[in-house]
């Protein structure tokens, strides 16, 4: 553990159930950073991981068997969601998982905890409460969050979206607890290094052509391939950039097939930014954070695949603020494609819209919240040690 007592000390915790809780920590933790250098110090724990008792303990290798099987997902999302179902199952496990959440804090002395994952927000702020910790949490889902991300006692519940304050609101939390700023995106998104024809020129694309980005998240999910054979067999006139994060076997599938554009089909990529950066066209599935990645670069956004629960609201939201369409079938897709290739004027409204919606420096400003409060909590803590 990074643990120097003569500074604030942060503690995030996250598990990689899906790649945005990371992605998140890791977003506030650079801005932490570039807004304090050294006068702070952080570290990340998966709590699922390296404290969940069992079965809680297996979650981030169930996440993604669980997310190709969206009905069962639904099910118990919508089971789940509620203030009182939530509080009762809160309440249940709550004798069981207590050692652990006590362990956690013994392990990890702070003076400000940080979550970014809705199902440890109860029992780890009924921990930081007995030892005297403030527990902030930063909600990672945009507008139909789930219930368990307001449960507990947190001292502050950061939000993306008005949406998500309302729903904070209605599952009981005081209004003055609840603070929107917007989701947390790497600080890379707000800065070009190259233009888009260098990154074109560098990673061997078309500069001649449209470029349509076609992305499943980090673990590939949905109906990527699907989506991908529609819009070879429609040929358009426009170059394809896929992205199947850690799905090598559909990586190796599309590799070996008989493009008739200009195709690149990519695997886990770490230069997003600049992927976005130099093409015209997103399709994605709705997870927050490629969504708010989109609005910061500008692109138009089609979504063809969602987390049936906490990504339904996504969807809802970029169609109701026009920076983007929602095209759940193939052949929608490539008739969106169509209209936008033919008609770039249209492309470029959607673009703006979707620009409009940007909140590039949520980071930085979670980060200085952040800072306040660990800054109050260590002087606490010098004046307990006097």
């Amino acid at each position: 553990m990074n643990r120097t007592p003569d500074r604030p000390h942060v503690l995030f915790l996250f598990s990689d159930t899906g790649g945005g809780h990371r992605s998140a920590a890791e977003a506030i933790i650079e801005a932490l950073s570039l807004e304090f250098g050294d006068q702070v110090t952080v570290e990340m724990v998966d709590i699922f991981r390296d404290y969940a008792p069992p079965p809680f303990d297996l979650a981030p290798e169930a996440y993604p068997v669980l997310s190709r099987v969206p009905e069962v997902w639904h099910w118990g999302y919508r089971l789940s969601d509620g203030r009182r179902r939530t509080r009762f199952v809160f309440n249940a496990i709550w004798p069981y998982v207590r050692r652990s959440a006590e362990r956690l804090l013994i392990d990890h002395p702070c003076d400000l905890i940080v979550s970014v994952h809705p199902l440890f927000n109860d029992p780890i702020s009924r921990a930081a409460r007995k030892f005297g910790r403030p527990y902030i949490t930063v909600v990672t889902d945009l507008v139909s969050t789930h219930t368990a991300w307001y449960c507990g006692s947190s001292d502050l519940i950061i939000v993306p979206t008005l949406a998500a304050r309302e729903r904070g609101i209605a599952a009981g939390v005081p209004e003055e607890r609840l603070k929107v700023i917007g989701l947390p995106v790497a600080e890379r998104f707000n800065h070009a290094t190259e233009t888009p024809e260098e990154i074109r020129a560098r990673l061997g694309w078309p500069q001649e052509l449209p470029l349509i980005l076609l992305v499943g998240g980090g673990e590939g999910m949905g109906p990527l391939e699907a989506v991908a054979m529609a819009i070879n067999e429609a040929n358009l006139q426009a170059g394809l950039i896929v992205v199947c994060g850690r799905n090598q076997a559909l990586r190796q599938r599309l590799e070996q097939l008989a493009w008739k554009s200009p195709t690149f089909v990519y695997g886990f990529v770490r230069e997003m930014h600049n992927f976005m950066r130099a093409v015209d066209i997103l399709i994605t599935k709705a997870g927050p954070g490629t969504i708010s990645e989109a609005f910061i670069v500008g692109l138009p956004i089609i979504l063809y695949s969602r987390m049936p629960g906490q990504e339904d609201g996504n969807v809802e939201y970029v169609i109701r603020e026009q920076a983007g369409v929602w095209a759940p079938e193939p052949e929608q897709v490539v008739l969106t494609l169509n209209t936008w290739l033919q008609q770039p004027e249209e492309r470029q409204r959607v673009a703006l819209n979707s620009h409009r919606l940007a909140r590039p420096y949520a980071s930085r400003e979670i980060a200085r919240v952040l800072m306040n409060w660990a800054r109050r909590s260590f002087e606490e803590r010098m004046r307990t040690q006097v």
